[in-house]
């Protein structure tokens, strides 16, 4: 009988191919493999671990658009304080020194300058309150907790060990 590349012997000629009736995954015994096991754990881990990064990602990029918005805010107070109190409020301060002494002309536009900079601070801490944490990832990731094995069981004692890590030895 003749070999083909792969070591195999030729199917005769006429023959039909045939489809295996078993799953390839199973042992003898129709049950599955302890190889086939540990290969489907992991691929459902790194699975689980890719869709829980893919959700804090998701949920994180709304949060920083608020964070980026209170931080333009506050920059833009920032920045008014300083430089349109050397233009506009000069220019404020002598208009008002027409009708008020000097000193009240420029009192009133620092206090103008003062309102307006409080304002512009005021709604950029407004929008960092808002700012959330990525409350369905904590959630998700405290289910996960619940279906590794052993975990309930060391939560409950109040131990928190890395699940590889021996307890260190008393004595």
């Amino acid at each position: 009988m003749s070999r083909n590349e792969h070591g195999l012997p030729e199917p005769a000629k006429g023959s039909v191919p045939s489809i295996p009736l078993t799953d390839a995954g199973l042992g003898r015994d129709g049950e599955p493999t302890i190889g086939n096991l540990v290969k489907d754990a992991t691929a459902s881990m790194s699975t689980l671990f890719r869709s829980e990064v893919a959700l804090a990602k998701t949920e994180l990029v709304g949060e920083a658009k608020k964070a980026g918005a209170g931080t333009g805010l506050l920059v833009v107070a920032g920045v008014m304080a300083l430089y349109s109190s050397l233009f506009f409020f000069i220019f404020l301060g002598v208009l008002l020194d027409v009708w008020l002494p000097a000193w009240a002309a420029f009192l009133i536009v620092f206090v103008l300058l003062l309102l307006v900079t409080i304002a512009a601070a005021a709604v950029g801490y407004l929008l960092f309150k808002r700012v959330r944490g990525p409350k369905k990832t904590i959630e998700s990731f405290k289910e996960v907790q619940t279906v590794l094995p052993h975990r309930g069981e060391r939560q409950a004692a109040g131990v928190i060990t890395h699940p590889r890590t021996p307890p260190a030895r008393e004595g």
